[in-house]
């Protein structure tokens, strides 16, 4: 059940022998299969943990503030919020204007919709995995893009955003920690990057279905190497597909995402405001600001 911090260590080394067994297909330029990242140390959110002693989300965090609960997650009474409860209104706002489709009330779409978001609430906010709900722990499996399998424990200790997206030409998962993580895209995307289900092709217990990530890039991404750019306010839009398993209490014991994580990342890197200059966000690069304040694909980064 991952209690044994030995246990934890054991997989890493085995995680890494897969990552060294891919790095040949990475460097030819395809970026596809998500490499695991290594531990970069310990994880500084159990120091801010808070209980979660009054579990009920708001009703503007369900979404019943908006006329449709889209999450209705309850925590463990012992369980422990990473940094306070949660608040979704503003990515719930962004979900609720830009959605492409309204699906109807019980139907395959509604019950997965709803079981990814609650997943997202539990494997974003709460760190102890004993306490997940929404998963089996003793028997999940991820991967993404048909990489390297990880575990629950790994989604908690890395961080979603490190594990979905690897790491690629602009993004480094190596470097980033669970809350280093989210902080980079909750400031490219201030408003919210909201998640819908598309369609669904197979029920449960083996559930396949589409996806789709979306929200205006009105923020500042930084990319690995320290450059920040300036989103140009529009809607940045991702695809995928995710084969989930499920049990009978409808835990989520298995997923394996399918996209391509390059297709964030660049749109991050190119659709920007072309009115801030060229600037490295470290000091030591500053002579390699572009002279004419963007550089030849048009890529701007804030000064």
């Amino acid at each position: 059940m991952f209690a044994d911090l030995h246990l934890v260590d054991q997989q890493e080394k085995e995680y890494s022998s897969c990552i060294n067994s891919t790095t040949a297909f990475l460097a030819s330029g395809v970026h596809l299969a998500a490499k695991i990242p290594t531990r970069v140390g310990s994880d500084t959110a159990m120091a801010s943990q808070t209980k979660a002693e009054d579990g009920k989300l708001s009703e503007e965090s369900t979404g019943k503030f908006f006329g449709e609960v889209i999450r209705d997650y309850v925590p463990d009474p012992k369980a422990s919020w990473r940094s306070g409860k949660p608040d979704y209104l503003i990515v719930n706002r962004t979900f609720f204007e830009y959605r492409s489709l309204e699906h109807e009330v019980g139907s395959l779409e509604a019950i997965v919709s709803k079981l990814i978001k609650n997943w997202a609430v539990e494997a974003h906010h709460i760190a102890d995995v004993q306490h997940w709900k929404t998963m089996d722990i003793s028997k999940f499996q991820g991967a993404i893009n048909g990489g390297c399998p990880f575990m629950a424990q790994h989604m908690s200790d890395f961080g979603a955003c490190n594990l979905f997206l690897g790491e690629s030409r602009d993004y480094n998962c190596r470097v980033h920690s669970f809350e280093s993580s989210q902080k980079v895209f909750r400031t490219a995307f201030p408003m919210g990057f909201a998640w819908e289900c598309l369609e669904v092709f197979s029920g449960p217990p083996t559930v396949v279905f589409k996806w789709r990530h979306f929200g205006k890039y009105s923020g500042v991404f930084t990319d690995k190497a320290g450059r920040r750019y300036k989103g140009n306010g529009q809607m940045v839009s991702i695809v995928g597909m995710c084969i989930a398993k499920v049990n009978m209490e409808l835990q989520i014991t298995g997923m394996d995402v399918y996209y391509n994580p390059e297709e964030l990342t660049q749109r991050l890197t190119t659709m920007v405001d072309t009115n801030w200059r060229a600037l490295s966000e470290d000091p030591g690069d500053a002579g390699s600001t572009q002279g004419g304040g963007c550089s030849k694909n048009s890529s701007c980064v804030l000064s």
